[in-house]
């Protein structure tokens, strides 16, 4: 869950550069922050607890020559956060430094074997012993790879690990489960857990796999598997320019992708409708349409939300009987699959640590994986058997925003695509509902012009309430509980999401005047439903915010704020409807005083269980 980033160059100040990067990872961590540079009198090393912007600050007036650097942002998971913590950590002669991302699930064992043969230890971190075994294993001989391959063989779990040593300008590289990517330049070299950390410089990139490691200089970059056999990789081109992953004149990231959401479901929508037929237009599936009996939906977090939705989806306008279930749940279990369940894999970052687990065991029992995912080349779409791209690009903030709705614009389309090649919906049908999303952006664009001084002044109102309720039926219950979760997330507000019929069923004991509910009340077949919930709730003196679509005086009426949201199609209303509730979140936070992107204890990519 940390962020790295090596860099080997002749180029400019890299004490400088390497900071850059890491501002463009903090997102991973920032618990601590560390940077070790190779000089001609060795290694320079300093790290410290905080954010990127305190070490920035600790190294202003530094003046250091080097061509090879290595820098790490922190999410703590061995060692609480402060200064021997953090990153990077180096063996007892202060001669080789290295950075991990990941958990070394085997360290005590080797640990005290270390122990036994005189090593000493600074910190209380699994990623400390990587490198007093390096410092063992070279005095056994042989070259720097072959002890990090023998190195690498010993450890339990998983890693990214970027090492460099006191006597030449190189970064030896390691992956086994967690992410790692190339960069490759004219004269330099870099290494990253994440592309924007060296977009600047390079867009040719070079995806590391599980079991390699590798070595770069400043002209060369060579990749071995664990057992010393030469890899050959071919670089990739990516298109995101740097412009994508800065603020563009928002306060923060959050609300910069928020407002960039009309567009990401228009490039995530566009690629796949053929335009002259309004008729959708699917890669190859693991499966064809009419061979899958049923479906499992894979997925954490937010991404388990939109898991939920498309279960209305595929049921609905497929009829295909479709599962949702926790990724970190399903690896434990003894779930029974059939050639003829599709899994989807949904993921932000493709990284996922518990995504990934579940979708090897459900490979690992013959289901075919089709993975949903944002980030081209990432772990998930490697492993499954095919995958549908969101084109949302980066996704900065933690709270993720723009990805679910992307999401649910795919899953929406491959719902729409199965029923249409089931036979469950005609070619008129389709064209309809095709034309329903490609509308949706025109009509979000609107809603954030016309309606965000209303949800700015409801979110400034909900940040003086300690809790709060976000309730929902049918295809907008699990857009109350991704609602109730992004409040929690970044406001730090206690919020639960829950079907308006379970109401009565325990909630409805904490109604009063200090708890506010937040009412998904679009137009949907069970509106009536809702709206006597509505009822229930103002009957005992509660606090009521509607989104609302259409004419309804009488629900207006009952509540004591509205938010109008553009009619669209019921089945896409969720794509809409959690736009708002997205933006209370953030106005809520930011009128707290929080950092919305960098929300405490929480990391945007979840690499470790």
């Amino acid at each position: 869950m940390c962020g790295i980033i090596g860099i080997v160059s002749d180029k400019g100040n890299l004490k400088d550069r390497v900071i850059e990067g890491l501002k463009r990872l903090e997102y991973r961590g920032y618990d601590s922050a560390g940077i070790a540079l190779r000089t001609e009198e060795g290694l320079l090393i300093r790290k410290k607890k905080g954010k990127v912007s305190q070490l920035e600050e600790e190294l202003r007036n530094l003046r250091i020559s080097s061509r090879a650097a290595v820098g790490h942002t922190r999410w703590a998971t061995h060692g609480e956060p402060n200064d021997p913590n953090s990153h990077p950590h180096t063996d007892c002669r202060g001669e080789i430094t290295l950075v991990h991302n990941g958990i070394i699930e085997n360290y005590l064992e080797l640990k005290e074997d270390l122990r036994r043969k005189g090593h000493r230890f600074r910190s209380q971190t699994d990623s400390e012993v990587v490198a007093h075994l390096l410092e063992e294993e070279l005095k056994e001989g042989g070259s720097f790879m072959e002890a990090l391959g023998r190195v690498v063989r010993r450890l339990e779990g998983s890693f990214a690990l970027v090492v460099l040593n006191s006597r030449e300008d190189a970064l030896y590289i390691a992956r086994q489960d967690s992410p790692l990517v190339v960069g490759l330049g004219d004269g330099e070299n870099f290494v990253a857990s994440d592309i924007p950390a060296f977009l600047s410089w390079t867009n040719r990139v070079v995806f590391i796999e599980n079991g390699e490691m590798g070595k770069l200089t400043l002209s060369s970059v060579e990749i071995y598997d664990f057992q010393g056999r030469k890899r050959d990789k071919k670089p990739q081109i990516i298109n995101w320019s740097l412009a994508q992953a800065e603020k563009g004149g928002y306060k923060h990231f959050m609300l910069k992708e928020i407002h960039e959401q009309a567009k990401a479901i228009s490039d995530t929508v566009g690629p796949r409708i053929e335009r002259d037929s309004n008729s959708v237009v699917m890669e190859d599936l693991p499966l064809s349409p009419r061979k899958i009996k049923d479906i499992l939906i894979l997925a954490c977090g937010t991404s388990y939300h939109a898991g939920l939705v498309g279960k209305f989806y595929f049921e609905e306008l497929a009829g295909i009987k479709t599962d949702v279930d926790y990724a970190s749940e399903f690896r434990y279990r003894k779930p029974v699959l059939s050639p003829s369940t599709l899994v989807i894999a949904i993921s932000q970052s493709g990284e996922t640590a518990d995504t990934i687990g579940a979708l090897r065991k459900a490979r690992s029992l013959g289901g075919k994986v089709l993975a949903v995912c944002n980030v081209v080349g990432s772990s998930i779409t490697r492993e499954a058997d095919a995958v549908l791209y969101t084109h949302a690009g980066p996704e900065i903030s933690v709270a993720s925003t723009k990805a679910f709705t992307t999401q649910l614009s795919l899953l929406y389309l491959l719902a729409v695509y199965l029923g249409r090649e089931v036979g469950k919906i005609e070619r008129k049908e389709e064209a309809r509902l095709v034309s329903g999303i490609l509308s949706l952006p025109s009509r979000i664009e609107r809603m954030l012009r016309e309606e965000k001084e209303r949800i700015r002044e409801i979110g400034v109102d909900i940040s003086a309430y300690t809790d709060a309720l976000y309730l929902g039926r049918h295809l907008n219950y699990p857009i109350a509980l991704e609602g109730a979760l992004k409040l929690k997330e970044i406001s730090y507000i206690h919020a639960e999401g829950y079907p308006a019929g379970e109401m009565k069923h325990g909630p409805i004991a904490l109604i009063d005047e200090n708890l506010p509910t937040v009412f998904i009340a679009t137009e949907s077949k069970v509106l009536d439903k809702v709206r006597s919930n509505m009822e229930e709730i103002k009957s005992r003196r509660g606090k009521i915010i509607s989104l609302l679509s259409g004419e309804h005086p009488e629900i207006e009426e009952l509540s004591d704020a509205v938010i109008k949201v553009p009619e669209v199609d019921e089945y896409l209303f969720p794509i809409i409807n959690i736009i708002p509730l997205q933006l209370i979140a953030y106005y809520a936070a930011d009128f707290l005083g929080h950092d919305v992107d960098q929300p405490r204890n929480l990391a945007k990519s979840v690499t470790v269980e």
